[in-house]
């Protein structure tokens, strides 16, 4: 009985990220070529952190300038944590890389979602990803939405969150940029995908 109402459940998320992604499909202004750092210049992100770390820090953010510039970059955007996709497939397929990514010289690989900085830790932790991969917040959505990468999940009980899309960016200059077409997809923005592209 549980198992049943555990897959219709599952079934209508599906449908529902699906419906909306119909409906309301956008591209993103982002694309190869893009100074990401640019398209949200007064933009920042939250590093994933405990909420006394948080207070210690004094609620600081990272500029994105300090994330991108002068460095080689893999970042991955996920509609949000804990979610079905983003935590069996789309970190772990990240995470389980991770020594390949290095080896290509990749500074940093980077998760970036549609949350607070304290549940990104709190899933990153669970995830045991947390060494492999930096975790970055998007409270307010500012950042993707300074990349049009934004998606309205409310049918699925989410509100407004993120595209599930990939990039690999040198010195802030987007050269690979993957976007599914719906935020239920894992087809384009995982990790094996991006690697074969650097």
């Amino acid at each position: 009985m549980a198992s049943a109402v555990m897959k219709r459940a599952s079934s209508t998320l599906l449908g529902c990220l699906r419906q909306s992604s119909a409906a309301a499909r956008t591209y993103a202004s982002l694309s190869v070529g893009t100074d990401i750092v640019s398209a949200g210049p007064n933009v920042s992100l939250q590093k994933a952190r405990s909420w006394d770390e948080g207070v210690s820090s004094k609620f600081s953010t990272t500029p994105l300038k300090d994330i991108f510039k002068g460095k080689k970059i893999v970042i991955f955007g996920l509609p949000g944590a804990y979610t079905g996709v983003c935590s069996q497939q789309h970190v772990p397929s990240y995470k389980n890389n991770i020594d390949k990514f290095k080896t290509k010289g990749i500074d940093s690989v980077i998760c970036v979602a549609v949350n607070d900085p304290y549940v990104l830790n709190g899933w990153a932790e669970k995830l045991q990803a947390k060494d492999a991969i930096e975790f970055y917040g998007d409270f307010d959505g500012s950042f993707h939405k300074s990349l049009e990468l934004t998606k309205d999940l409310s049918g699925a009980l989410l509100g407004h969150r993120s595209e599930r899309w990939s990039a690999y960016v040198e010195d802030g200059l987007v050269k690979v940029l993957n976007v599914e077409e719906a935020p239920s997809d894992f087809k384009v923005s995982g990790g094996e995908v991006i690697l074969g592209q650097i």
